[in-house]
C-alpha cells in the first residue's frame, strides 16, 4: 500500500479491471448484480479521499498491533481526511442520497475528489455522512496524537445528535440504531490507553499527566481507574463498580507496571490501591 497506493496526500483506490469478460469464471458472476461492464466497472472509489481508508490501521491500534503502514503516511492521510472531507456547514453541499446532516451542521463526508479524476459513476453514497465512519477517522486521529482534530470531529457528531435535533441513542445509517456507530467506544480506548487481556489477566492504561479518573470495562466487570501522578511515581486506585475483576498485573504506559504472584480478585464496591514507580520494569 505504501509503495503503490500512497499519492503524497492519501491512499488511492487503484482500479484494475480484467481485459475481457472471459477472464472471470462464469460461477463468479451474478446475472443481475455487479458491474454492467467488468472491463469498465462503475460504482468505484478511484482517486477519492475515503473517510475510512485506514480502517485496518485503526483496528490494528485497537488490538495493540501497532503501525502496519508508514507512520508519516498515516498521519498525512489523516490530515488530508480532515482537510478535504471535514465540512463546517453543508449549505452548499450537494448530496443525491440520504441526508444525515443538514444546513449549518459540521461533518466528515464519505469521500471527496481533491485531485480530480472522479469516476463518471462513483460509488453512490460518496456525498453522504455516516457517524460510524466518522468515528473511525476521529478515533484514529486520537491514536496518532492528533487529539484536537479527533475531538473536533467527535464534537461535531455529538452536536448533531444532541437530543434536540436527533436522538442521542440512534445514529441511523442503513437503518435505525445502526451498529457501526459503536466504533465510538474505541475513543475511550484511545484516550485512556485501556486494554485488558483475559489470558494474562492484565490491565493497561496510559500514563496520566495530571490527576485523572477513567472508565474501564472488560466484559465481566466495569469500574474506574484513578491516577495521581507525582515525580516519577503514580498512585493508582482501581475500583470495581459492577461484576468482579481478576487481575495479575497492571501496566501504566511510560512509567512501569506492578505484578502479583497470585491474581487479585476485586469485587463490586471494592478498590485495589497501589503505586507504580519509574524504576519498575
Amino acid at each position: 500500500m505504501d509503495e503503490h497506493l500512497f499519492n503524497g496526500d492519501y491512499y488511492e483506490h487503484e482500479i484494475r479491471p480484467p481485459k475481457s469478460e472471459s477472464d472471470i469464471a462464469k460461477g463468479l458472476r451474478h446475472e443481475s448484480m455487479g458491474a454492467r461492464s467488468v472491463t469498465d466497472p462503475d460504482l468505484q472509489l478511484g482517486a477519492g479521499c475515503l473517510v475510512d481508508q485506514l480502517v485496518g490501521q485503526y483496528q490494528a491500534h485497537v488490538c495493540g498491533l501497532g503501525h502496519l503502514l508508514d507512520k508519516q503516511h498515516v498521519r498525512r492521510t489523516l490530515q488530508s481526511i480532515k482537510r478535504y472531507n471535514f465540512k463546517r456547514g453543508l449549505h452548499g453541499h450537494f448530496n443525491q442520497m440520504r441526508s444525515f446532516v443538514l444546513n449549518d451542521e459540521s461533518a466528515v463526508l464519505m469521500a471527496t475528489y481533491p485531485k480530480g479524476r472522479r469516476p463518471k459513476r462513483p460509488f453512490p453514497y460518496y456525498n453522504e455522512v455516516m457517524t460510524g465512519f466518522e468515528y473511525t477517522a476521529a478515533v484514529h486521529m486520537l491514536y496518532e496524537g492528533m487529539t484536537r482534530d479527533g475531538l473536533e470531529l467527535i464534537a461535531a457528531i455529538r452536536e448533531r445528535y444532541d437530543g434536540r435535533k436527533r436522538s442521542p441513542f440512534d445514529e441511523a445509517e442503513c437503518g435505525h440504531h445502526y451498529a457501526r456507530a459503536m466504533a465510538s467506544w474505541a475513543a475511550v480506548l484511545a484516550l485512556t490507553g485501556f486494554r485488558y487481556s483475559g489470558v494474562e489477566q492484565s490491565l493497561e492504561f496510559a500514563g496520566a499527566l495530571k490527576p485523572s479518573r477513567w472508565f474501564w470495562s472488560n466484559g465481566y466487570a466495569w469500574g474506574t481507574c484513578e491516577q495521581e501522578p507525582t515525580r516519577g511515581v503514580v498512585n493508582v486506585k482501581l475500583a470495581v463498580l459492577h461484576g468482579a475483576l481478576r487481575v495479575r498485573q497492571v501496566c501504566i504506559h511510560g512509567l512501569g507496571q506492578v505484578a502479583w504472584g497470585r491474581p487479585r480478585n476485586i469485587t463490586a464496591g471494592h478498590t485495589l490501591s497501589f503505586t507504580v514507580k519509574k524504576s519498575q520494569p
